[in-house]
């Protein structure tokens, strides 16, 4: 299967949001054939370089579809799209205009696994906090009793390192996942822990 690539600077995990401001010709030409063909691009981390400039990525990423658009006021495309299926980079080449097409392997998403008993607390924070985030999550179809969704979702929101946020999108087991994002929010809530002792 081959799909355009958009680098960028962050990760994209199946069934999330993924709100773009497009400027670039490649890339508002790219959003033009998805629409038009009703095709997904290609979203990976970057490890080095830049969005608007050479770059090299990491093989696992995840295919996006355009879910909605706006002009704006400044001439920039506003775009949201949603995360679908990871997949493998196995190859990339670049067209004349600059775009990056990759020849993928989809992976495969992996068994559903109910969300333990003892994460259920986590999937009320985290319907508290979807709320709270506003028009980038009112595409998204909620699976609170589902453990590899819920790990996705908090990996997204979460601030931790792009490079954890890989690691996450790699695993294929959704338990490691929810184990790791589990750890990060320990982390990230142990700070105010000790701030308040």
């Amino acid at each position: 299967m081959n799909v355009p690539l958009f680098p960028l600077g962050t990760v994209l995990y199946p069934g999330g949001p993924l709100p773009l401001r497009i400027f670039e010709a490649r890339y508002l030409d790219m959003l033009g054939e998805c629409l038009k063909s009703d095709q997904p691009f290609g979203v990976l981390l970057i490890r080095s370089g830049s969005e608007t400039g050479p770059a090299t990525t990491c093989d696992i990423g995840t295919l996006a579809r355009v879910v909605d658009w706006y002009q704006g006021s400044d001439g920039v495309l506003g775009v949201t799209a949603i995360g679908e299926h990871r997949f493998r980079l196995i190859s990339s080449w670049q067209r004349s205009d600059g775009l990056n097409i990759g020849d993928i392997e989809r992976l495969e998403p992996g068994p559903f696994v109910p969300l333990p008993d003892e994460y259920r607390s986590l999937a009320r924070i985290l319907a508290d906090v979807l709320d709270d985030l506003g028009k980038h999550y009112q595409y998204l179809q909620r699976h609170y009793d589902d453990a590899g969704w819920v790990a996705y979702r908090f990996a997204e929101i979460l601030p931790i390192a792009a490079s954890e946020k890989q690691a996450c999108l790699e695993l294929d087991d959704p338990l490691e996942r929810l184990e790791m994002v589990s750890s990060f929010l320990d982390s990230t809530r142990d700070p105010y822990r000790q701030n308040r002792d």
